[in-house]
């Protein structure tokens, strides 16, 4: 007997929330396709939610929906060869689907193929690399409404952004995290360097974990959403921002902190300015774009290095690989204690 096919409908401004509040309620089923329901949109999913407010729980009648890119695309007529050339990946961040063509033909069905398969999506955009001191995004408009403003909700984080104007990594989500629960302390509130802050990447978990967080970021556009993330998540009163070149503000800064997260893959460059504005047992983050054969001893040697010239000892806690960055290179993060 065929289990009943569960859909949760909801209004499609809501679509992303609560998207994200029945896979956090363990009821979203990502084998099926969210698809347009009158003036709402139906979440696919496995049982009645019990957590996430909806407006009704419909049975789908009939056949599976499509469930895949690739059943997209067969339906709009590609062969299975030109099939082997769609992209394999790619990452819902708020409204906007950010995806890399590659050598993928017609992307503009790719794009159609992804908003059908994404029905809380409006937008899609082919990715290229990140230019520029200022990390800025080469983005492109291959479908939908073009609209590159959006809110992506995550670990109960909110943040704003322009996705063509301001770079967002959705690999880097369990690093996120993780940063969040590394400032959760019962006795006292950290004091937190984040010298690269961008839109508040790790910033934001941080501070909503309750540290106090001293952010940097030069890049214009993204330090006024950093200034308005701030707000939207309750955290201004935690978040001590500068809008400048991180080695300025720290000339002139006191110190003091208990942690810096270097979140930028040439962050060792900045570690003789870095190191000495840490008390004496705190932890620095030290994330680095290493080819693999030379992982982990490269991001560690850089550190040791930078230590031993800035008088100062390292204890290495962890190593991790948080993602692929580019072929047999890999993004790595470096936890160490200074002394």
């Amino acid at each position: 007997m065929t289990a009943d096919r569960l859909s949760a409908v909801v209004e499609k401004p809501r679509a992303q929330a609560a998207i994200g509040a029945l896979r956090a309620e363990g009821v979203y089923d990502d084998d099926r396709s969210v698809y347009e329901c009158g003036d709402a949109v139906a979440i696919p999913v496995t049982d009645h939610p019990v957590e996430t407010a909806v407006r009704e729980v419909i049975r789908e009648a009939g056949e599976p929906r499509l469930r895949t890119l690739a059943d997209h695309l067969r339906e709009a007529g590609w062969t299975e060869s030109e099939l082997e050339s769609a992209p394999g990946s790619w990452a819902v961040v708020g409204s906007v689907i950010l995806v890399e063509m590659g050598d993928a033909p017609r992307p503009g069905e790719v794009g159609e193929a992804l908003l059908a398969l994404h029905g809380g999506a409006d937008t899609v955009l082919a990715r290229g690399g990140i230019d520029g001191p200022h990390r800025e995004p080469n983005v492109s408009v291959v479908a939908g409404e073009g609209d590159t403003e959006t809110v992506h909700r995550e670990h109960g984080v909110e943040y704003a952004l322009d996705l063509g104007e301001v770079m967002f990594s959705p690999g880097n989500k369990a690093e996120r995290a993780r940063m969040g629960e590394s400032v959760r302390t019962e006795d006292r509130r950290e004091h937190v360097l984040d010298v690269f802050a961008g839109i508040g990447y790790f910033t934001l978990p941080m501070a909503t974990s309750g540290a106090r967080v001293t952010a940097i970021e030069r890049n214009p556009a993204a330090f006024e959403f950093l200034l308005e993330n701030a707000a939207r998540n309750g955290v201004t009163d935690r978040v001590e921002p500068y809008r400048a070149d991180c080695r300025d503000v720290l000339a002139a800064h006191e110190g003091g902190f208990d942690r810096a997260v270097m979140g930028y893959y040439e962050a060792h460059e900045y570690l003789p300015w870095v190191l000495p504005a840490l008390e004496a047992g705190g932890v620095v983050h030290l994330h680095e774009a290493t080819p693999e054969e030379l992982v982990p001893d490269r991001p560690v040697g850089r550190l040791v290095d930078a230590a031993a010239e800035a008088d100062r000892e390292v204890d290495v806690l962890d190593t991790r690989r948080v993602k692929g960055y580019s072929e047999g290179v890999g993004h790595v993060v470096v936890d160490a204690r200074v002394h």
